[in-house]
C-alpha cells in the first residue's frame, strides 16, 4: 500500500456524527460473523447443507480507543464481549474492570478485547464518555494513520471508525441477536392416521412447535411449500427427524426455522402429538412505499410481491426462504432496488453488502460468480444514488478497491473479462445459453462497475483512482452475445441489450432498434425466470412500454396467482403443468416458491409507473414521470432519505407532494394543463414540467396522452 493511499484511507472517512450510545465493533465484522451463522442454517433432507464458497471470519483481537475532554470527573461502566483490559492514557487498570473513574481533563481510553468465538465488541456508558461510531478501532494491521490523517514514519497501527447497528442497551449483546418471533396457529389442522397435516394458509417462515409430545419413538416433521411436497416422504426437500422419549406430554420447538405453508407430522409407533403451531420469524422493517391502482389484479400482484419480499428480508436480503437461504449477490442487488421503493432500510443493504464482500485478500469472485462480483459494485453505485451516504463509501473504499484490483487482474489480453479457472459465469438459468468467450453481458456489468469505482474514488478524494477507472471505451462494446477468439458470434440475446438501455449506453436510434429487433422479437430466446424478467421489463419501461409491461405483469405474475401462489416463485413457465411447476434442478420439489427476485413489481411500479427516481445522490434532485400504462388511476408513496413523496394520478389529475430537495414533475397532456402550487413550463409539443419545492404540494389538471 502506498503512502498516498494511507493518507486517503483516513481522509475519506470524514467527520462522523456520533450515533446514540451503542455496542461497537470493527466495521464489517459483526455482519460477516452473522452471515456465517445465517448461511449455515440451510438443511436438505434432514442434513446440514453449507455454502460452497470461501467464508471469512471476524478478527479475534481488537483495540478500541477514543480521546475525551471532560469538564468534570465521571464514572464509566464497561461491558465487553470477550476477554479485555482497559488503559487510561496508556496506563492499564488492574484486571478487567467493569467500572472506572475518569478524572476531569483530556484523556485517552483504550479497551483491548480478545474473542475467538464471537465478534469483539464493547459498550461504554458514562455521562459523556459513551461508545458510538466515532470511536476508532484496529485489528493491529500495522499500517498507521494517526488522528490528524498524517502517516507515521514508523510501523504502527491503522484505525477505522467503529461499526454499529442498533444494539443500544448493555443487555443487547451483538452475539445474542435474533430476529423477533410471534406465535401463529394453523389456518387448518387435519388429524391423520399417523399424525397431523397443518395448512398455515399461505407461505410462511419460522419455528414449528409440537404440543403434547408423549411416548418413546420417532417423529418426522415434513415441511412443504406445496401440499404435495409436505405429503411426500421421498421427495420432500426439508424435514426434521426427531427421537423422542417423554413420559409426560411436553412441547417441542424445532431448533431451526424453516419455510413452509404445509407441515405434516408423522408419528412413529409409541409416540403421539396433541397439536402443532409455529413461531413466525420476521425482520422488523417498516413499510414506507405503497402502490394501489384501478386494476384489482395488479393490486394483488403488488401485495403478494410485498409479502414475498418481506419473507426474504431477514438479517440480510436472502434469495429464498426454503432454498437456498443464502446471501447471493445477484439476488441481493435486485432486493436493494426493491428496498428503495418499499422499506428504504439502509441498514439491511449495508449488512448485506458487507457480508458479501468479506475480507482481504480476494481469492475468488463473490459467490464464485463473475457477474455477482460486478453486481456488488452496481449495488454500491445505486446505494449512493438513492441514499447519498458518503460515509459508507468512505469507510469501505479500500475493500472496493482491492476487489476491483482482483477483477482487473483477470482480464484477457484485450482487456475484457471471460471465464477463467475457478469462475462461474451465471447470467441466468436459461437452456443452451453460451458462456464461452467474451460475453457482452459481462462487459456491460464491468463497464458499470468501473463507473462505480470512478465515482467512489472521487468521493474518497482519490484522483489517481478516479483516473484509473475511467478508461472504458463504449464504442468497442460488443452487443452480440459474445466474442470468441476475437470474432463476434452470430447469436443475439436479450441480456446485454436490455442492460444497455437502462444504463444509458445506447443513443435514441439504438434504443428504438433494440426494442423492435430484440425485446419485442419472439424469435430471440425468451426469458422465463423472474430474475431476468426484472431487467427485461425495466428496459421496456425505460423505452416507454408501460402498457405492454402491465399486460406482461398480469400474464406472468398473474399466472402464478391463478395457480394458487401465495408468494412468487424462483421460476415460472406457463407451458408447464401440474407438479412440473414445482420441479427444478432435476428434483421434484427443487424449486423455491418464495424467491426474492420474484417481487420485482415493487420496483417497476414505483420507478416506472409512479415514475419517481433520484437524479442526484440522496434525492437532492429528483424527477417524477408518472405513466398510467393503461390504468385509470394509481396512487402511492416513494420513500426518500428525507421523507416520502406522495402521489395520486388519474387521466385528468396529478397530485404530488414533494420532500427535501428539488423535484421535477414531467408529464404529457393533450390540453393546456392548469397548475396549483407550481409554475408550468411547456417543453414543446405535449410535454410539460413543474418544479416541486420542498414540502409543497402541486395539483395538476390535465388530459392524459394515451
Amino acid at each position: 500500500m502506498t503512502r498516498i493511499r494511507l493518507i486517503l484511507t483516513f481522509l475519506l472517512i470524514g467527520p462522523t456524527v456520533p450515533s446514540a450510545q451503542t455496542w461497537i465493533w470493527y466495521p464489517g465484522d459483526f455482519e460477516i460473523s452473522l452471515a456465517n451463522k445465517v448461511q449455515n442454517r440451510r438443511t436438505e433432507k434432514g442434513t446440514f447443507f453449507p455454502v460452497f464458497w470461501k467464508m471469512d471470519n471476524h478478527y479475534v483481537l481488537m483495540d478500541f480507543h477514543k480521546v475525551f475532554d471532560l469538564t468534570k470527573a465521571e464514572k464509566v461502566r464497561i461491558h465487553v464481549e470477550g476477554e479485555y483490559n482497559v488503559k487510561l492514557d496508556g496506563k492499564p487498570f488492574e484486571g478487567s474492570p467493569s467500572e472506572i473513574d475518569v478524572p476531569a481533563g483530556r484523556h485517552k481510553i483504550n479497551i483491548k478485547v480478545f474473542n475467538q468465538a464471537e465478534v469483539p465488541a464493547i459498550f461504554v456508558s458514562g455521562q459523556t464518555i459513551k461508545s458510538d461510531n466515532s470511536w476508532l478501532v484496529t485489528f493491529e494491521d500495522k499500517e498507521w494513520i494517526d488522528e490528524t490523517g498524517k502517516t507515521s514514519d514508523i510501523s504502527a497501527t491503522r484505525w477505522l471508525k467503529a461499526g454499529t447497528w442498533n444494539f443500544n442497551r448493555p443487555e443487547d449483546r451483538p452475539s445474542r441477536f435474533m430476529l423477533p418471533v410471534k406465535p401463529m396457529a394453523p389456518a387448518k389442522l387435519e388429524r391423520r392416521a399417523n399424525g397431523w397435516l397443518a395448512d398455515f394458509g399461505r407461505e410462511t417462515f419460522g419455528f414449528v412447535t409440537l404440543h403434547g409430545v408423549k411416548g418413546s419413538g420417532r417423529i418426522t416433521v415434513y415441511y412443504g411449500e406445496s401440499k404435495e411436497e409436505a405429503l411426500s416422504d421421498e421427495h420432500c426437500e426439508t424435514y426434521d427427524p426427531l427421537s423422542v422419549t417423554n413420559k409426560r406430554g411436553e412441547d417441542m420447538t424445532m431448533a431451526l426455522s424453516k419455510a413452509f405453508r404445509y407441515v405434516r407430522v408423522k408419528q412413529g409407533p409409541g409416540v403421539s402429538v396433541d397439536s402443532l403451531s409455529m413461531r413466525f420469524e420476521y425482520a422488523d422493517v417498516k413499510e414506507r412505499g405503497s402502490f394501489t391502482c384501478s386494476d384489482p389484479e395488479i393490486n394483488r400482484i403488488y401485495d403478494v410481491s410485498r409479502y414475498t419480499f418481506h419473507l426474504n428480508t431477514r438479517e440480510f436480503f436472502i434469495d429464498g426462504i426454503k432454498r437456498d437461504r443464502w446471501v447471493w449477490s445477484g439476488d441481493a442487488y435486485q432486493s436493494y432496488l426493491m428496498n428503495y421503493y418499499s422499506y428504504f432500510d439502509n441498514a439491511t443493504v449495508e449488512r448485506t453488502m458487507l457480508a458479501l464482500r468479506g475480507k482481504d485478500p480476494v481469492t475468488a469472485h463473490i459467490n464464485t460468480i463473475m457477474d455477482y462480483t460486478l453486481y456488488w459494485f452496481l449495488g454500491i453505485y445505486d446505494y449512493y444514488l438513492y441514499t447519498g451516504d458518503k460515509r459508507f463509501i468512505g469507510q469501505h473504499y479500500d475493500r472496493m478497491r482491492s476487489l476491483m484490483d482482483y477483477v482487473l487482474s483477470r482480464r484477457n489480453h484485450d482487456g475484457l473479462l471471460e471465464w477463467m479457472p475457478g469462475d462461474w459465469i451465471f447470467i441466468d438459468w436459461a437452456a443452451g445459453l453460451s458462456k464461452k468467450g467474451e460475453v457482452s453481458f459481462e462487459q456491460l456489468l464491468f463497464a458499470r462497475s468501473l463507473e462505480t469505482m470512478a465515482l467512489c474514488a472521487e468521493i474518497a478524494g482519490d484522483p489517481t483512482g478516479a483516473d484509473q477507472y475511467r478508461y472504458w471505451n463504449q464504442e468497442k462494446q460488443a452487443l452480440v452475445h459474445s466474442r470468441v477468439d476475437g470474432k463476434q458470434t452470430d447469436n443475439v440475446t436479450r441480456y446485454a441489450n436490455m442492460f444497455s438501455i437502462f444504463f444509458g449506453y445506447f443513443n435514441e436510434e439504438q434504443r428504438k432498434a433494440v426494442k423492435t429487433s430484440v425485446l419485442l422479437n419472439d424469435k430471440v430466446q425468451r426469458i422465463t425466470t423472474p430474475y431476468m424478467r426484472f431487467y427485461e421489463l425495466e428496459a421496456l419501461c425505460a423505452l416507454g412500454e408501460q402498457s405492454f409491461v402491465l399486460k406482461e405483469m398480469k400474464d406472468y405474475w398473474g399466472g402464478m396467482l391463478k395457480l394458487g401462489a401465495t408468494s412468487f416463485w424462483e421460476e415460472y413457465n406457463p407451458m408447464k403443468s401440474g407438479l412440473d411447476h414445482y420441479s427444478m434442478y432435476g428434483r421434484t420439489f427443487g424449486k423455491s416458491l418464495c424467491h426474492a427476485w420474484g417481487a420485482s413489481p415493487i420496483y417497476l411500479l414505483g420507478k416506472y409507473y409512479l415514475g419517481v427516481r433520484p437524479l442526484t445522490a440522496g434525492y437532492d434532485t429528483w424527477i417524477a414521470e408518472p405513466s398510467l400504462g393503461g390504468l385509470e388511476w394509481m396512487k402511492g408513496k416513494v420513500p426518500t432519505p428525507a421523507g416520502d413523496i406522495d402521489m395520486e394520478v388519474s387521466r385528468t389529475r396529478i397530485r404530488i407532494t414533494g420532500v427535501t430537495g428539488t423535484g421535477i414533475l414531467r408529464f404529457k397532456s393533450s390540453m393546456r394543463p392548469e397548475s396549483t402550487g407550481g409554475i408550468l413550463e411547456p417543453k414543446g409539443g405535449d410535454l410539460y414540467e413543474v418544479k416541486i419545492k420542498s414540502g409543497k404540494t402541486v395539483d395538476i389538471t390535465y388530459k392524459s396522452v394515451l
